[in-house]
């Protein structure tokens, strides 16, 4: 249900969930299979007849959907579709060459995806998955019944509310040490067990709760699989909160179909998850560097250019300049033109800056006010959704705050070209990106060009927002970058995304962290924040402390409603440029990290049940991550400037000292404010460059060693691959250089046992 704060005052929301129907007292409608018959089975999907608890008659297709996955439908009809489909596919099953379903009399069914198989009970049924070794991994839930026998756990079935299904369900046995993570940017504790998903994308009002901009229908286990369901519907996650020992899965759609997908590391999860939908968009390289915003306040073209000039007079790397909403005129938003007075010669100011070296991206979202020139043309042609009696609706997206608007109905193809007709001649003008914010406000009760209602359109209408920005900017430009509030299954394609909202608080910035590293476990790599926090103007401590977290995120950008820029903080500018002097010294690194990202779909800040699946701490250590594989960030999350740090197995050296540290243990971390604790695997081999004014693509880079031995490091870059192999001679570290870069030298970080010298070849 929605929800609703106690005794604190709250916005009604125009697009909250609609609440599912409750039974009457003595009604029937709660229907479990309780056992099935064969009808068909060919060489990898078997199709059964079952039978419920209702006496209702059901198909259930079991089958194998690629190497790794096997694909569960359970539905009246064995055509049913999710109907998000209507609008946008959001799964695509592959194939399986080595695939085969057995289905022997009096013997369970045994459906064989090579990494994961099922069995299938027929009488009473059941369904069992396990590895490849026979080892179970998760299996439905048997039902929990009362002394009464009445279920007090949803089966594998459906529900029926006045005489008419409104929901499919599943449950799964969850072992007492099990852990869970995913579901999209959740900001509370990593591990959900104990919590309930609710995959609905809200205009969250920040990033402390459970309400998400970002749901993803995905969750990886500790014990070495993950689930993803097929459904833009609000579909809901019990994990183990109302039965301690279940997870149980609501589906409101006409069909649940979803999917199992092996490990046995959250990495390889992730990998059949990307090849069930798509790989992530790397974004140019330019977007790693600094994003610099206006903020949320009145901008002009003389303050644009003004800003641009002090960054490049001050020495702050920056390589993006981003104008919030102010770019328009007030009360316009969004209808995609210039404001006449601020801003009187657009394209020559965005050339200006093109010398500077600045690319700019504008903030921009799909309503469009109704004091909008552009809202009387367009609700005229029907370009925006209806309501139920077929007008234009129009919509309080801004919960009170500006004027309400009409939302474009991406449904419709018409509505989509002029849509991004008006961002294309934008872009031709000389702006680089769009910042796509909201997206979240379809209301529950609107109707679409399709006939979709919203509850149905609400979830995936981000991706056909953001698939149409993305496209016309790939037209234009090459690339399809959009920086995203909102996003669902699939949102990977968007490659970059942002938390949202959060408040200037260390709590919020924890949150966020939490958020990152829960998106990054839903399939999404390329992650960002508002550094320094979006409302309010953070203290002078937690904004170098928020810029360090960001310098160490896939993507930075400073903005809020108040000024970010460093010099509006005197009094600690030195130590927050440094944090962004670092990231560019980082680059080859970052952007090298990005590349395999991109490549594989684990996310560059990565969880640390990423790299560590097997140790049950690291699925709680949620305010730390591996950038990369090498570099371990723990963002000072108190103002007190200490904070434990969990040190996964292995050594680990401590960046700014050189100290090695055992790992396997927490320890307690103290750094001063122009330090961000930051710690590097024994033996790495770091690429870094000086550092610049923006991103570029360095001939040269240095290689610095954290210990010494036997390493290789690979350097992605848009010049190529430079592979580096260091081997251990005694006092002396050779190192070989393959590749388009040439390495200048090895330092070595002091660090006790380091080689004397290096030799490069």
């Amino acid at each position: 249900m929605p929800y609703r704060p106690p005794l604190v005052a709250h916005e009604y929301f125009v697009a909250d969930p609609p609440e599912l129907p409750v039974r009457a007292r003595g009604e029937g409608g709660l229907s479990a299979v309780t056992a099935a018959e064969l009808v068909a089975a060919d060489g990898a999907e078997v199709l059964v007849k079952a039978l419920t608890t209702a006496q209702e008659t059901l198909v259930v297709q079991v089958g194998v959907a690629g190497e790794g996955v096997i694909r569960v439908r359970l539905s009246e009809d064995p055509s049913a579709r999710p109907r998000s489909e209507r609008a946008v596919s959001l799964v695509t099953p592959g194939t399986y060459s080595g695939a085969r379903a057995e289905a022997e009399p009096g013997r369970p069914i045994v459906i064989d995806a090579g990494s994961l198989r099922a069995e299938i009970s027929l009488a009473p049924w059941h369904l069992r998955f396990t590895d490849a070794a026979g080892r179970t991994l998760v299996e439905q839930d048997r039902g929990h019944t009362d002394i009464s026998g009445r279920l007090r756990t949803l089966p594998f079935g459906r529900s029926s509310a006045g005489g008419a299904p409104v929901a499919y369900h599943e449950s799964f046995a969850a072992a007492p040490d099990e852990s869970f993570s995913g579901f999209g940017e959740s900001f509370t504790r990593l591990d959900k067990r104990g919590q309930r998903p609710l995959m609905w994308n809200f205009d969250a009002f920040g990033a402390e709760s459970q309400r998400a901009y970002k749901n993803i229908p995905l969750y990886v286990s500790s014990r070495g699989y993950g689930v993803l369901v097929d459904s833009g519907a609000p579909t809901e996650f019990d994990v183990c909160q109302s039965t301690h020992s279940v997870v149980q899965i609501v589906v409101p759609d006409d069909v649940m179909d979803y999917y199992m997908i092996a490990g046995p590391a959250p990495a390889d999860v992730l990998d059949r998850y990307d090849r069930l939908t798509c790989r992530p968009s790397l974004p140019p390289k330019w977007a790693f560097g600094t994003w610099i915003s206006s903020g949320f306040c009145v901008d002009s073209q003389e303050r644009v250019l003004a800003r641009a000039r002090t960054i490049r007079e001050r020495g702050i790397p920056c390589d993006v300049l981003h104008l919030d909403t102010y770019w328009q005129s007030d009360g316009h938003w969004s209808d995609m033109r210039w404001d006449p007075e601020n801003f009187p010669d657009p394209g020559a100011m965005l050339a200006e800056l093109e010398e500077m070296g600045f690319r700019v991206c504008l903030w921009m979202n799909p309503y469009v006010s109704h004091l909008s020139p552009a809202f009387a043309e367009a609700s005229e042609a029907g370009y925006f959704l209806k309501n139920q009696e077929g007008e234009t609706y129009v919509a309080d997206c801004w919960h009170e705050s500006f004027p309400p608007c009409g939302i474009v109905d991406f449904t419709n193809p018409r509505a989509a070209e002029w849509f991004t007709g008006l961002l294309r001649d934008l872009l031709h003008q000389g702006v680089a990106a769009f910042k796509t914010d909201f997206a979240e406000g379809v209301p529950a009760d609107a109707v679409a060009f399709n006939g979709m209602t919203g509850t149905d359109l609400h979830n995936v209408y981000t991706l056909l927002f953001n698939d149409a920005v993305a496209a016309v900017t790939r037209e234009v430009h090459g690339h399809g970058l959009v920086w995203a509030r909102s996003s669902f299954l699939g949102g990977q394609r968007h490659s970059a995304q942002w938390g949202g909202d959060t408040y200037t608080s260390y709590a919020a910035m924890g949150s966020t962290i939490r958020g990152g590293l829960a998106h990054g476990l839903s399939g999404v790599p390329f992650w960002s924040h508002d550094a320094g926090g979006f409302t309010g103007r953070p203290t002078d401590d937690l904004y170098v402390r928020w810029t360090q977290f960001g310098a160490l995120s896939p993507l930075l950008r400073l903005h809020g409603t108040t000024t970010r820029e460093p010099w509006e903080f005197p009094e600690v500018e030195e130590q927050a440029v440094d944090a962004l002097k670092l990231r560019y010294r980082l680059m080859p690194y970052i952007y090298s990290a990005a590349v395999e990202a991109a490549r594989t779909g684990a996310p560059m800040m990565r969880a640390m049940c990423v790299d560590h699946p097997d140790d049950p701490v690291a699925w709680q250590a949620d305010l730390q991550y591996l950038l990369g594989r090498d570099l371990l960030v723990a963002p000072m999350t108190a103002p007190e400037g200490a904070r434990q740090v969990y040190l996964p197995r292995g050594r680990w050296v401590d960046y700014w000292t050189g100290e090695v540290l055992e790992g396997s243990r927490y320890v307690t971390v103290a750094k001063p404010l122009d330090q961000i604790p930051l710690f590097v695997r024994h033996g790495a081999l770091i690429p870094v460059t000086a550092p610049g004014a923006t991103i570029d693509v360095p001939a040269e880079i240095t290689l610095v060693a954290f210990g010494g031995g036997d390493a290789t490091v690979e350097v992605h870059d848009e010049d190529g691959v430079t592979v580096a192999v260091a081997t251990r001679d005694g006092d002396v570290l050779r190192v070989a250089v393959t590749g388009p870069k040439r390495v200048t030298g090895v330092e070595f970080a002091p660090v006790a046992g380091a080689p004397a010298r290096a030799v490069l070849s």
